[in-house]
């Protein structure tokens, strides 16, 4: 498989960009969007020549043989399009929605010449992903976040039902874990703002965390990519979530009041300047901590986030808006006086506080019909501290101790305090050139602020090794580092019916002191008005967390790891509200990080935890791998009441530790199945549901006489990954019922997630108070309760 596909996509861009060429546009990626659409008369027939123009703009375009148009360069906002056909009179249509860095389609008919009274009808638009991104690109609308069933109203829990896309080894976490890849590689962007982590309750060493701390209720578009993606992007190796917060109100002040998973909280938005701007916050809080200061776990999440937009017109070709997304949060996990003594959870006591903040200006400046530039200026900051302490590393505990003495007189076996900051300054800058249809080109500057305090005295009682307490550390450390990265990208239409994307981008760690060079080229070749043909490939590369790299000398010397990606695939789309695709992937792994004293271990395997001890250890970037797969996708946008998606997916991972035998990933769910989606019953009733199947993944079996010899989990290093777990299931629902309360629409929403309680595996642990193993489960059957009410 991986043989013939480089062969087909290196043929495919070779074959195309010796075609002749006819001038099309494509979209750009600086923030700006498009309408593209066909005109057509009132028996449906294409009609050519007639003049399509966005209102208020100096933006317009002319209908071809086919009627197709496409007007670009246009800022986020609704537009009036002026219609000018060669025949009749000229129209002025309803205003038609742009969203940002999104293609919106539209189809223009006309009214017969003899109609007294004439109109125009436009179709509402339905957005697609960027021209340049050929494969892998999903369009998420925000009601779905909202209603689904499994969500939670959380971006990232959403996104793990597409395709390609699978839980890590517990479903309580939303760590994004795509073809193969670990959860470490996700790219994060919100409004041209990069985000090292969206999510509460995060750590250094990873990207997910319990909840997001995006409100959902702000969201207008939200883009994934999960390979293949152009050379705009930086830094990641498995894919992209790319989000768009909507603007506020720009006619008058209101808000409403929200309940949910993630707390409660406020949302108000309002006018800048007699409507030249606007701005919108939310604010919410966690709210158990209220009730209880346990909730069987020893303790109680306390959440805090903050989430604001403000935009601003400066002039009609300029505008600037400001991002902040913040975050405040403390938990207490281990012994309590209700906690059940046989979960291992009981032999600790962790205390874990932190807080993230990240915060962009950004300033998009259109150039006529010759392009858009957009310059961003962001910074990012967070702070982690932890203490974790060991209740049975001197020896199990008497059971009548009380829990305060015996967590007063246990060793800190692990101790964080530590700050990490980012600033970037970027700038991308999309053109219309003479043979070609569209130039992309940016550049970036990112400084790094470190502070680190790590402590683990007692070293790591890792599994993976016989012996206890290896790799002993004490970090306390101060610097500054730096990343630079340019890209270059042209787009062409080289025939009616093929385009083409090829560019690159060079990428400087000054922390590694390394550079890289990522070539990248796609196509898209429409067989059909509605089946197409995609193919896509590049190199990607990645450096590895700053806290990897500091944590022990030796792994200063480590590299960026590297990522090939082959994709290639068809979608019909038989209609705009419908599509279907087939894709075949293949992804490999080089210079990956893997363990130096640890000869199985792969960093690529790892990383859906919050136990940040667990994953630090001598690191050296030996390891390969690669992941290979078929994915099925179907959707239905809403339409009838009706809108929903499914997917299936058929995969295989093999990574290797430093000798060199590549086993199945931990993240290897051979068969992936999911249907999710709902149905408005009416104005008042909506019901949403999903339905999850992973085939059972791979995990290492405990060595029973060491460990029980030792009185600690000790895996049987000669059958890594060698056993499957039970196959993963659950199913999800969810129903919401629409009021009106004074006069402003008051949303409930009632649901059960895993409805038949199935005790779906999350690995065997071995309990030291009890010296036995057990069965870890994932969540059971969690009811879910709120509210959104909106008033003005």
């Amino acid at each position: 498989m991986n043989l013939l596909l480089r062969l087909c996509l290196i043929l495919a861009v070779a074959a195309a960009t010796a075609l002749a060429a006819t001038p099309v546009a494509a979209q750009d990626t600086t923030g700006a969007g498009a309408i593209s659409g066909v005109v057509v008369n009132a028996a449906g027939q294409p009609v050519e020549n007639v003049r399509v123009c966005a209102l208020d703009t100096p933006s317009c375009a002319t209908s071809g043989a086919q009627g197709a148009f496409r007007i670009g360069d246009l800022r986020a906002g609704a537009y009036r399009l002026e219609i000018l056909p060669l025949e009749g009179l000229p129209f002025t249509t309803d205003p038609v929605d742009v969203r940002a860095g999104m293609d919106g389609s539209v189809q223009v008919q006309l009214p017969s010449i003899e109609t007294f009274e004439q109109t125009v009808t436009v179709t509402a638009p339905a957005f697609r992903v960027p021209q340049e991104v050929k494969n892998s690109g999903f369009l998420v609308e925000p009601r779905e976040i909202l209603k689904s069933a499994a969500a939670l109203q959380d971006v990232s829990r959403y996104v793990q039902g597409l395709p390609g896309v699978v839980i890590g080894t517990d479903d309580f976490r939303n760590d994004i874990i795509v073809r193969g890849g670990s959860p470490l590689e996700n790219l994060f962007i919100v409004d041209n703002v990069e985000i090292p982590n969206i999510n509460a309750f995060a750590n250094f060493a990873s990207a997910g965390g319990t909840v997001s701390l995006l409100d959902a209720e702000l969201l207008q578009e939200v883009t994934f990519l999960s390979g293949g993606y152009p050379a705009p992007y930086i830094n990641r190796t498995s894919s992209v979530l790319q989000v768009t917060q909507r603007e506020g109100s720009r006619e008058k002040f209101g808000g409403w009041a929200t309940l949910g998973f993630a707390g409660a909280g406020a949302i108000l938005e309002g006018p800048i300047n007699a409507g030249k701007g606007s701005w919108v916050v939310s604010a919410r809080r966690s709210f158990l901590d209220l009730f209880t200061n346990d909730v069987g776990f020893g303790g109680v999440p306390v959440v805090y986030a903050l989430n604001a937009k403000a935009v601003y017109d400066l002039t009609p070709r300029d505008r600037i808006w400001v991002v902040n997304i913040a975050g405040v949060d403390e938990i207490r996990l281990g012994l309590g006086d209700a906690t059940d003594l046989e979960e291992e959870l009981a032999n600790f006591d962790i205390r874990y506080n932190g807080w993230r903040s990240a915060t962009g200006v950004n300033w998009q400046r259109l150039f006529g019909s010759r392009g858009v530039g957009l310059l961003g200026v962001t910074h990012s900051e967070a702070k982690v501290g932890q203490q974790v302490k060991d209740l049975v590393a001197q020896g199990v505990p008497a059971a009548d101790v009380a829990p305060g003495d015996l967590i007063a007189r246990s060793p800190i076996v692990y101790f964080e305090d530590s700050r990490e900051g980012e600033t970037t300054i970027k700038y991308d800058l999309t053109l219309r050139v003479p043979h070609f249809d569209t130039v992309q080109a940016g550049a970036s500057f990112k400084t790094f602020r470190i502070d680190y305090a790590v402590r683990s005295p007692l070293g790591n009682d890792t599994p993976f090794s016989p012996q206890p307490g290896v790799d002993p550390f004490s970090l306390d450390t101060t610097f500054r580092s730096y990343q630079t990265g340019a890209y270059l990208q042209a787009s062409k239409q080289v025939a009616p019916r093929i385009g083409v994307t090829l560019g690159g981008r060079v990428d400087h760690y000054a922390a590694l002191s390394k550079t890289r060079v990522s070539p990248r080229a796609g196509i898209t070749v429409r067989l059909t008005d509605s089946l197409s043909w995609s193919a896509s490939t590049g190199s990607y590369y990645q450096q590895p967390a700053f806290l990897f790299v500091s944590a022990f000398p030796q792994n200063a010397a480590l590299k960026p790891w590297r990522a090939d990606h082959y994709v290639t695939g068809l979608a019909w789309s038989p209609s705009a509200d419908r599509r279907v695709t087939a894709e075949a992937y293949r992804k490999n792994y080089n210079d990956y990080p893997v363990a130096s004293g640890l000869p199985t271990v792969s960093l690529a395997n790892i990383g859906d935890t919050f136990d940040v001890r667990e994953i630090l250890f001598p690191l050296t970037s030996a390891g390969t791998g690669h992941a290979e797969g078929i994915e099925f996708f179907v959707e239905q946008r809403l339409r009838s009441g009706l809108y929903g998606q499914g997917n299936l997916s058929f995969s295989r991972t093999r990574h290797a530790g430093l000798d060199g035998v590549l086993r199945p990933g931990s993240f290897d769910y051979p068969i992936v199945f999911n249907l999710l989606g709902g149905y408005r019953l009416s104005s008042a009733w909506e019901l949403s549901a999903r339905v999850s199947f992973l085939s059972g993944r791979p995990f290492t079996p405990y060595d029973s006489a060491v460990s029980t010899a030792q009185r600690r989990g000790v895996y049987d290093l000669s059958r890594v990954n060698a056993e499957r777990a039970p196959d993963y299931g659950r199913i999800d629902l969810r129903i919401d019922r629409t009021f009106t309360v004074g006069g402003q629409p008051l949303n409930l929403f009632l649901g059960v997630q895993n409805v038949t309680n199935r005790r779906n595996f999350a690995g065997y642990r071995w309990n030291r108070r009890s010296n036995t193993e057990q069965f870890g489960e994932q969540q059971g059957l969690f009811p879910i309760i709120g509210f959104d009410w909106r008033f003005r």
